[in-house]
C-alpha cells in the first residue's frame, strides 16, 4: 500500500527548527531532504520501537538517513534518496558503503519486508481505522 504524504499535515514540533545548522537555508534541497525524512518517520513511528531522522551522519541536498528499531528490537540505518529507501547498516547511525541492499519505494514496503511485527500493527491499524470509518457511515 502506498500513499503520498501531505507536508501540511506534519507535526510542527518535528525538532527541524532547532537544528542551528539549518537556519537560514530556506528553501533548499537539504531543508527538503530532511522534511521528508521527518515526513517518513512521523508516517510509521507508531508501528516501530523507535524512528528517528539521524543528527549524527551528514544530511546532504540528495541524502538523509533514518535510524529504525523494529517491534522485534532490531536496528537499522536507512538511507533515503530520491531512489527511495535502503537498509545501509545494523545499528543506529552506521552507514556502510560496501553493504549492497536494495531500494524500496516505499517505507512501508521497507518496513513489511524486515518486520513481521510492523506488518501485524499496520494491518491493526488499518483495520481499527476502517471500523471506524464503518461505524461514522452507519450514524
Amino acid at each position: 500500500m502506498e500513499t503520498d504524504y501531505n507536508p501540511m499535515e506534519l507535526s510542527s514540533n518535528t525538532g527541524f527548527e532547532e537544528d542551528s545548522e539549518y537556519k537560514d537555508i530556506e528553501g533548499t534541497d537539504v531543508k527538503d531532504m530532511r522534511l521528508e525524512a521527518e515526513a517518513v518517520v512521523n508516517d510509521v513511528l507508531f508501528a516501530v520501537s523507535n524512528m528517528f531522522v539521524s543528527k549524527n551522519l551528514p544530511c546532504a541536498e540528495d541524502v538523509a538517513f533514518i535510524n529504525v528499531e523494529t517491534r522485534e528490537r532490531n536496528r537499522y540505518c536507512l538511507e533515503l534518496t530520491e531512489a527511495g529507501l535502503r537498509v545501509v547498516g545494523y545499528a543506529f547511525d552506521q552507514a556502510d558503503d560496501g553493504l549492497q541492499t536494495a531500494y524500496h519505494e516505499t517505507v512501508y514496503s521497507l518496513l513489511d519486508s524486515l518486520s513481521p511485527a510492523y506488518r501485524e500493527a499496520f494491518g491493526n491499524a488499518l483495520l481499527q481505522r476502517l471500523e471506524a470509518l464503518k461505524r461514522d457511515g452507519q450514524s
